[in-house]
């Protein structure tokens, strides 16, 4: 079992914008007044090409997805959030909390991804979207994934509930390490993944965004599952995406931490020696609209793709 993969899965939008429906629960997302929608989508298509073409550059393989061109998905760069894969040789999809984010579920990526993937077995959580009260669990947004040790770290907020989480565990496996976190505005943060990453040997967290009463819990978690834990502030979290990171490996093997530009400026010298010292590479990439926009960052647009372990 490895925690990274040299093949990933990334999404070309077609009509990139503010998501008005997911802006209630996500705090991160800014309106740009100044630009238009066309111009917002022009600029998201750049900063996505360059983001596919920095990480072909070192060497990972890219299986890009275009949108239709008559989609109407403001989020569709966003697919970590409704499915992932897992060299158990399952594939799960999950349960949305907007509306407009659930057309992103496409059969011809579900077929794709079987086949890349190897998977043996669809494993298929939106029913809790249909439920008398709708429960939620966003992928690899709402939980960040130690694939090595089994367990899924959640901060539980109205996109991540506790039942479907709980079912995930059972699939795979996992065992669940729950706690909360707060945004800027000090509601519970929407996803797990933008103050939390989790590499082989290391972890970033910002551990001060986490409610005083779940931070000895999740700091015993961390160290005793083998990780160097890696600090950064609610600061760096809700101005830069500094959290929102992810790590990767190319076709060599060489390690890869995988952030956004603004994430990687806002990194003091220190906390960038700690992160050297685990990966080969440190992979900046800039996507200010995307960011801004759709309140998500450079993890939250790529999917890993495992294929089954002997």
């Amino acid at each position: 079992m490895k925690q990274t993969t040299s093949t990933i899965l990334m999404v070309e939008p077609a009509s990139f914008g503010f998501n008005e429906e997911a802006a209630k629960t996500n705090a991160f997302q800014r309106r740009l007044p100044d630009f238009t929608p066309g111009q917002i989508q022009d600029i998201a298509l750049l900063e996505f090409r360059n983001a596919v073409n920095e990480l072909q550059g070192l060497g990972v393989e890219v299986l890009v997805i275009r949108d239709p061109e008559n989609a109407v998905t403001p989020d569709s760069v966003f697919p970590n959030n409704w499915f992932s894969t897992h060299a158990e040789g399952k594939l799960i999809t999950y349960p949305m909390t907007t509306a407009v984010r659930r057309m992103e579920r496409r059969t011809d990526i579900i077929q794709q991804l079987k086949e890349a993937c190897k998977c043996n077995e669809h494993v298929a959580l939106e029913y809790f979207e249909s439920q008398e009260e709708p429960l939620f669990l966003e992928g690899t947004g709402s939980m960040v994934l130690d694939r090595v040790n089994k367990i899924a770290y959640a901060a539980v907020s109205p996109r991540t509930a506790l039942e479907p989480l709980q079912k995930f565990c059972d699939t795979l496996g996992y065992s669940a390490v729950t706690f909360e976190a707060y945004g800027p505005a000090g509601e519970l943060i929407y996803h797990t993944n933008v103050m939390m990453c989790i590499g082989a040997t290391f972890a970033v967290v910002a551990m001060d965004t986490v409610d005083e009463q779940d931070r000895e819990k999740l700091y015993t978690h961390l160290t005793t599952s083998g990780k160097e834990i890696i600090e950064i502030t609610k600061e760096q979290t809700y101005h830069s995406f500094a959290g929102n990171m992810l790590q990767i490996e190319n076709k060599q093997g060489e390690l890869i931490l995988v952030l956004s530009k603004a994430a990687y400026e806002s990194l003091t010298e220190q906390q960038l020696d700690q992160l050297r010292a685990h990966n080969e590479h440190l992979l900046a990439l800039p996507i200010h609209m995307i960011e801004k926009i759709g309140g998500g960052s450079i993890r939250c647009m790529i999917a890993e793709v495992f294929v089954p372990t002997a």
